[in-house]
């Protein structure tokens, strides 16, 4: 592990700590705060790694591919919605006794312009805003402090997992739990992919497209 300077902790610890204000402090940001934090992120890796933001978050302009992109990311993401769908889903809330809240999609059933502007919305804060934060920032500083060994990798997939489940509370416990898996699932892609954040930006894209189509059929 090379050394770790000063600046390479304290920017760090200073971004997670304005982080955290903004999701859990008194100012409420709503749609644009993953935007706004992955802006304050690519600032502070400009910062830390001297004008090389993107590389270091695991934008890889090498597999940045079409078949990359728009072959294996949608089928990844298929192949993770029927995972989702048909065993996830049903076993979590068998569980837990509790189906998933999806009543905060409810207005999207039917209704092509929200669907729309929701599906711009979904790339923007959770294609590339949630895959920012949790793999591409929070996974790799984890990595840049504590290593990759084995059980290095497995605290760092299940911690931020657990995390990014959290973050699903208005999903209700089911969804939370249901969420925390996926982000498991794409963290270790991301593990094995090398760290490249296009393919996980796209696929995780995807899925919610796949899960907005859903929603707008009223299939879920």
């Amino acid at each position: 592990m090379n050394k770790i300077t000063l600046r390479q902790t304290l920017i760090p610890l200073s971004t997670i700590a304005i982080i955290c204000f903004i999701w859990f402090g008194p100012i409420r940001l709503s749609y644009i705060e993953n935007i706004v934090i992955s802006i304050l992120i690519i600032i502070a890796n400009y910062v830390e790694y001297k004008g090389k933001p993107f590389s270091a978050l695991g934008f890889q302009r090498e597999k940045f591919t079409f078949k990359n992109i728009l072959v294996f990311a949608p089928l990844v993401a298929l192949g993770l919605f029927v995972f989702y769908v048909f065993a996830l889903v049903p076993l979590i809330t068998k569980l837990t006794g509790t189906p998933i809240d999806y009543s905060s999609f409810e207005q999207l059933k039917g209704n092509l312009p929200a669907c729309l502007i929701s599906l711009l919305l979904v790339w923007a804060t959770a294609g590339f805003g949630e895959e920012i934060i949790f793999r591409g920032y929070f996974m790799r500083q984890f990595v840049k402090f504590f290593g990759e060994s084995k059980v290095s990798i497995v605290l760092n997939i299940v911690l931020f997992a657990c995390f990014f489940g959290f973050m699903h509370s208005y999903q209700g416990i089911t969804g939370q739990l249901v969420t925390g898996v996926i982000g498991a699932l794409l963290a270790l892609i991301f593990y094995l992919r090398k760290y490249d954040l296009w393919f996980l930006v796209a696929v995780h894209g995807f899925f919610d497209t796949i899960a907005l189509i859903c929603i707008y059929l009223g299939l879920v």
